[in-house]
Protein backbone atom coordinates (compact mmCIF):
# COMPACT_ATOMS: atom_id res chain seq x y z
CA UNK A 1 0.00 0.00 0.00
CA UNK A 2 2.82 2.38 0.88
CA UNK A 3 4.58 1.67 -2.44
CA UNK A 4 1.36 2.36 -4.35
CA UNK A 5 0.88 5.66 -2.52
CA UNK A 6 4.48 6.67 -3.27
CA UNK A 7 4.03 5.82 -6.95
CA UNK A 8 0.82 7.87 -7.21
CA UNK A 9 2.46 10.82 -5.42
CA UNK A 10 5.49 10.58 -7.71
CA UNK A 11 3.31 10.37 -10.85
CA UNK A 12 1.17 13.34 -9.81
CA UNK A 13 4.28 15.38 -9.01
CA UNK A 14 5.71 14.62 -12.46
CA UNK A 15 2.52 15.81 -14.15
CA UNK A 16 2.45 18.89 -11.90
CA UNK A 17 6.05 19.77 -12.77
CA UNK A 18 5.72 18.94 -16.46
CA UNK A 19 2.85 21.38 -16.82
CA UNK A 20 5.02 24.25 -15.61
CA UNK A 21 4.39 24.37 -11.88
CA UNK A 22 7.22 24.40 -9.31
CA UNK A 23 8.03 21.67 -6.82
CA UNK A 24 6.55 21.98 -3.30
CA UNK A 25 8.91 23.70 -0.84
CA UNK A 26 9.38 23.21 2.89
CA UNK A 27 9.21 26.09 5.36
CA UNK A 28 13.02 26.60 5.21
CA UNK A 29 13.09 26.83 1.39
CA UNK A 30 14.25 23.30 0.52
CA UNK A 31 12.40 21.24 -2.06
CA UNK A 32 10.44 18.42 -0.53
CA UNK A 33 10.76 16.20 -3.60
CA UNK A 34 13.28 16.50 -6.40
CA UNK A 35 11.80 17.40 -9.79
CA UNK A 36 11.85 15.04 -12.76
CA UNK A 37 12.10 16.54 -16.26
CA UNK A 38 9.32 15.38 -18.59
CA UNK A 39 7.04 17.02 -21.13
CA UNK A 40 3.31 17.55 -20.60
CA UNK A 41 2.53 16.52 -24.19
CA UNK A 42 4.05 13.08 -23.68
CA UNK A 43 1.95 12.49 -20.57
CA UNK A 44 -1.33 13.59 -22.11
CA UNK A 45 -1.02 12.31 -25.64
CA UNK A 46 -4.11 12.66 -27.80
CA UNK A 47 -4.76 11.68 -31.38
CA UNK A 48 -4.70 14.60 -33.81
CA UNK A 49 -7.59 15.22 -36.17
CA UNK A 50 -7.78 17.69 -39.00
CA UNK A 51 -10.06 20.71 -39.21
CA UNK A 52 -11.84 19.05 -42.15
CA UNK A 53 -12.66 15.97 -40.03
CA UNK A 54 -13.91 18.21 -37.23
CA UNK A 55 -16.11 20.18 -39.65
CA UNK A 56 -17.55 16.93 -40.98
CA UNK A 57 -18.35 15.84 -37.41
CA UNK A 58 -19.99 19.21 -36.67
CA UNK A 59 -22.12 18.87 -39.82
CA UNK A 60 -23.29 15.41 -38.66
CA UNK A 61 -24.25 16.77 -35.22
CA UNK A 62 -26.08 19.75 -36.77
CA UNK A 63 -28.02 17.41 -39.09
CA UNK A 64 -28.95 15.16 -36.16
CA UNK A 65 -30.16 18.13 -34.07
CA UNK A 66 -32.19 19.55 -36.96
CA UNK A 67 -33.79 16.16 -37.66
CA UNK A 68 -34.71 15.35 -34.02
CA UNK A 69 -38.30 16.37 -33.17
CA UNK A 70 -37.71 16.66 -29.42
CA UNK A 71 -34.74 18.96 -29.99
CA UNK A 72 -36.85 21.17 -32.24
CA UNK A 73 -39.65 21.34 -29.67
CA UNK A 74 -37.43 22.00 -26.67
CA UNK A 75 -34.64 24.15 -28.17
CA UNK A 76 -36.12 25.43 -31.40
CA UNK A 77 -34.82 25.14 -34.95
CA UNK A 78 -31.01 25.20 -35.21
CA UNK A 79 -30.34 28.25 -37.38
CA UNK A 80 -26.54 28.43 -37.56
CA UNK A 81 -23.26 27.43 -35.98
CA UNK A 82 -21.79 30.61 -34.48
CA UNK A 83 -18.25 29.51 -33.68
CA UNK A 84 -16.25 26.36 -33.06
CA UNK A 85 -14.83 26.23 -29.55
CA UNK A 86 -12.70 23.12 -29.89
CA UNK A 87 -12.23 19.66 -31.33
CA UNK A 88 -10.01 16.65 -30.75
CA UNK A 89 -9.88 12.92 -30.30
CA UNK A 90 -9.69 12.00 -26.61
CA UNK A 91 -10.27 8.31 -27.35
CA UNK A 92 -9.24 6.24 -30.33
CA UNK A 93 -11.97 6.22 -32.99
CA UNK A 94 -13.96 9.06 -31.43
CA UNK A 95 -14.08 12.73 -32.48
CA UNK A 96 -15.13 15.23 -29.81
CA UNK A 97 -16.42 18.66 -30.86
CA UNK A 98 -17.67 21.70 -28.99
CA UNK A 99 -19.33 24.68 -30.64
CA UNK A 100 -21.89 27.46 -30.11
CA UNK A 101 -25.10 27.34 -32.13
CA UNK A 102 -28.15 29.61 -32.47
CA UNK A 103 -31.61 28.10 -31.97
CA UNK A 104 -34.84 29.94 -32.77
CA UNK A 105 -38.15 28.94 -31.27
CA UNK A 106 -41.48 29.98 -32.75
CA UNK A 107 -42.26 33.26 -34.43
CA UNK A 108 -40.44 34.73 -37.36
CA UNK A 109 -38.14 37.00 -35.37
CA UNK A 110 -39.21 40.00 -37.42
CA UNK A 111 -38.86 43.58 -36.31
CA UNK A 112 -42.00 45.50 -35.43
CA UNK A 113 -40.81 48.64 -37.20
CA UNK A 114 -43.72 49.90 -39.31
CA UNK A 115 -43.16 50.68 -42.96
CA UNK A 116 -43.96 54.18 -44.21
CA UNK A 117 -47.49 55.09 -45.38
CA UNK A 118 -49.09 52.32 -43.32
CA UNK A 119 -47.80 49.53 -45.57
CA UNK A 120 -47.42 47.10 -42.68
CA UNK A 121 -44.41 45.62 -40.98
CA UNK A 122 -40.85 45.32 -42.25
CA UNK A 123 -39.26 41.96 -43.03
CA UNK A 124 -36.00 42.80 -41.29
CA UNK A 125 -34.87 39.89 -39.14
CA UNK A 126 -34.11 41.15 -35.66
CA UNK A 127 -33.12 37.90 -33.98
CA UNK A 128 -35.91 37.83 -31.42
CA UNK A 129 -36.50 34.49 -29.77
CA UNK A 130 -32.97 33.32 -30.51
CA UNK A 131 -31.05 31.30 -27.93
CA UNK A 132 -27.34 30.52 -28.22
CA UNK A 133 -26.38 27.21 -26.71
CA UNK A 134 -23.11 25.38 -26.35
CA UNK A 135 -23.12 21.98 -28.06
CA UNK A 136 -20.81 19.22 -26.85
CA UNK A 137 -20.82 16.06 -28.95
CA UNK A 138 -18.94 12.88 -29.83
CA UNK A 139 -18.95 11.29 -33.27
CA UNK A 140 -17.61 7.90 -34.35
CA UNK A 141 -14.59 8.48 -36.58
CA UNK A 142 -15.22 5.58 -38.98
CA UNK A 143 -19.00 5.53 -39.36
CA UNK A 144 -19.75 9.22 -38.76
CA UNK A 145 -22.57 8.29 -36.36
CA UNK A 146 -23.33 10.74 -33.54
CA UNK A 147 -22.60 8.86 -30.30
CA UNK A 148 -23.74 11.57 -27.88
CA UNK A 149 -24.72 15.23 -28.00
CA UNK A 150 -25.65 17.73 -25.29
CA UNK A 151 -26.80 21.32 -25.65
CA UNK A 152 -26.12 23.57 -22.66
CA UNK A 153 -28.33 26.62 -22.26
CA UNK A 154 -27.58 29.74 -20.22
CA UNK A 155 -23.79 29.25 -20.30
CA UNK A 156 -24.11 25.84 -18.70
CA UNK A 157 -25.87 27.08 -15.56
CA UNK A 158 -29.34 26.24 -16.83
CA UNK A 159 -30.83 23.02 -18.11
CA UNK A 160 -29.09 20.82 -20.63
CA UNK A 161 -30.72 18.94 -23.49
CA UNK A 162 -29.33 15.46 -24.21
CA UNK A 163 -29.94 14.12 -27.71
CA UNK A 164 -31.30 10.57 -27.71
CA UNK A 165 -29.09 8.56 -30.04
Amino acid sequence: MKACLQFVTFALLNIYLACGFTAPMSHDGRRLISPVRTRCASLLEMAKISEKEAQSAIDKVVAALRKDKTANEELGQLKQVNNVLGFGSPQKGKIAVRFNASFQKGGRGLSSVPLPFGLGQSNKSEGRGTMVGQVKASVDEKTGKVLEASVFRDLGYGRAFNLKV
